[in-house]
């Protein structure tokens, strides 16, 4: 299959839209990362979407709307939890899992009975959801356990020859998928964390919500995911990660203890001339919004470089800085160190 590259103007947008109509998918931007997208209500039509990313089918996709008007055909009922948060959070990087509607394929949710839902604030993603009416079903669209793609770059280099067409919008604003919270039972559950904060939801439902075991720890053997992103391994460049917590001066020591051929540091802007391995930055440490937005290019760059072995700062695990930590504590396979200061 021949993919074509093609800008997100009003050209590219009315491809997609033909395309979709036509039982096709395609790769979108979305103000999170780059989606692959295909109609959400024809079994057939996700089934393209599994195959080309290489996806375990009992991982569910989220579907994609661009005005309240769509909810209906996707959801049976909207708890109103659920109206608060889409009120205060959508359009934008905001998931919200409901009780399905039997519109929406059991391929799309991997035969459960909810589904997760947002309205993306991306203008080419809400154009081409707008003008095809079609409800899109869409995970990002990168090789399964490969980082996720923040450019259309990215897409075509996983994506050359597995799908139609490639719509290019630039770089994502965010870098990181949207914050997933279920809201199926009286009291919420955080199933993925992002741009979207625990806090800023609780402070908008007035109530305490639950986070999942799952987001920092792996997900129990034969449970099944109720959201993407919560597999053991995930956003994985080839080397192999580990996570070094500890300050500067901690993690320069580990790395120089554990250096040799094919390792790389990944470290916060800064903290370059006090390693003496090559690094990759991926943001300031004080600014966890920065490092969501660079954290999958640089997983990729590590890739383009070669490294082997990958020894990463530990991000913080509040606010936005637990969505980076919950992406990187993925890709590192759980690996993570408390390194100790020299005497």
């Amino acid at each position: 299959m021949k993919t074509i590259l093609q800008k997100g103007d009003p050209q590219g947008i009315a491809m997609a839209v033909e395309l979709l109509k036509n039982g096709e998918i395609v790769a979108i931007p979305t103000e999170t990362v780059y989606g692959i997208a295909g109609d959400a209500r024809r079994g057939d039509v996700v089934k393209k979407i599994f195959e080309a990313k290489g996806r375990p089918q009992d991982n569910p996709l989220i579907v994609h709307i661009s005005d309240m008007d769509m909810l209906p055909r996707v959801v049976s009922s909207v708890p109103e939890d659920a109206k608060k948060l889409a009120d205060a959070f959508w359009p934008g990087p905001l998931t919200i899992i409901m009780p399905k509607s039997p519109n929406i394929s059991k391929e799309n949710c991997a035969g459960l009975d909810s589904v997760g839902v947002r309205m993306p604030s991306d203008p080419v993603a809400h154009a081409i959801i707008a003008q095809s009416g079609i409800p899109l079903g869409a995970p990002s669209a990168n090789l399964s356990g490969k980082p996720s793609p923040t450019s259309a770059e990215d897409v075509f280099a996983d994506m050359d020859g597995r799908l139609p067409l490639i719509i290019d919008g630039g770089i994502c604003a965010r870098g990181v998928e949207s914050t997933v919270i279920s809201v199926l039972e009286d009291t919420p559950v955080l199933l993925r964390p992002g741009f979207v904060t625990k806090e800023e939801m609780e402070y908008v439902l007035q109530k305490p919500i639950l986070v999942s075991s799952a987001i920092v720890d792996k997900l129990p053997e034969g449970e099944q995911p109720r959201s993407p992103g919560m597999k053991y391994k995930h956003y994985a460049p080839k080397a192999n990660i580990t996570i070094v917590e500890g300050d500067i001066d901690v993690f320069a020591a580990y790395v120089d203890e554990h250096g040799g051929d094919g390792v790389w540091a990944l470290c916060f802007c800064g903290d370059e001339e006090r390693l003496s391995a090559p690094c990759i930055t991926y943001g300031r440490e004080d600014d966890p919004a920065g490092q969501a937005q660079r954290l999958f290019s640089a997983l990729r760059e590590l890739d383009k470089n070669g490294a082997q072995t990958v020894y990463a700062r530990c991000p913080s695990r509040d606010g936005i800085g637990l969505a980076v930590f919950n992406r990187l504590i993925r890709a590192a396979a759980f690996r993570l160190v408390q390194a100790d200061a020299k005497p």
